[in-house]
């Protein structure tokens, strides 16, 4: 359990620095202010839902592929995770649209997107909780995660195949002056490390949780032996 304290820890210590270089290393956009500093984590928090949701297909396929206990704790872990830097994403969104565009939100294509892509794996988490644990929930499960991931490039590309008020990219037309590129690359580069040790925390939740019933049947039989 020590190793995944220092991996926290030192997860936190790397958020705490890429907080430094957004506040004190970037410099302030001319035209949209000191509000613009939200688009670090924004981005970067999006950019690690997608990695997440990647992860969650790769569980979902081993699983059912080869039926992999090791691949449907993975998927369950990078789905949580996937969700909450959704959630961040689009809280932080609402907080920059706020000023920018006079409103938290609007049906753009970039938003609604995004909000079903939120609503997919919300539900696929839905699902892993309400259903009766076992072979046949794991396996629709893992089909949700797997054919919600569509819903991905769908987010990422709806700037350009369709007409949006939500602003273009700008890593890739290198629109970002040398300071603030560094500061997002880094931003995103701890974001990343961060979500991989909070799913390696959650499988490690995921694995005991599911040693329990295991645990309490090899109780009850050694007491059932001993009576």
């Amino acid at each position: 359990m020590n190793r995944y304290l220092v991996a926290a820890a030192a997860s936190v210590a790397l958020m705490l620095v890429a907080a430094a270089f957004i506040f004190f290393f970037a410099p302030t956009d001319a035209l949209q202010g000191p509000v613009q500093r939200i688009f670090y984590l924004h981005v970067s928090s999006a950019i690690a839902a997608f990695v997440s949701f990647a992860v969650v297909v790769v569980g979902s396929v081993a699983y059912l592929w080869r039926e992999s206990i090791v691949g449907d704790r993975v998927a369950r872990s990078a789905a949580l995770v996937g969700v909450v830097f959704t959630t961040v994403t689009l809280v932080m969104g609402m907080m920059w649209a706020k000023p920018i565009w006079g409103t938290f939100w609007t049906w753009d294509a970039r938003l609604t997107s995004t909000l079903v892509l939120w609503i997919i794996y919300a539900g696929y988490l839905l699902v892993r909780r309400l259903a009766a644990p076992g072979r046949q929930a794991a396996r629709f499960a893992a089909v949700v995660g797997i054919f919600g991931f569509v819903d991905v490039p769908v987010v990422y590309f709806s700037v350009t195949w369709w007409r949006t008020v939500h602003p273009g990219p700008v890593i890739s037309t290198d629109a970002l002056p040398p300071e603030m590129l560094f500061t997002f690359l880094f931003t995103m580069f701890c974001t990343l490390v961060l979500a991989a040790v909070m799913i390696a925390v959650r499988y490690r939740i995921e694995a005991l949780s599911d040693a329990q019933p295991a645990a309490q049947f090899v109780l009850q039989a050694a007491r059932r032996s001993t009576s």
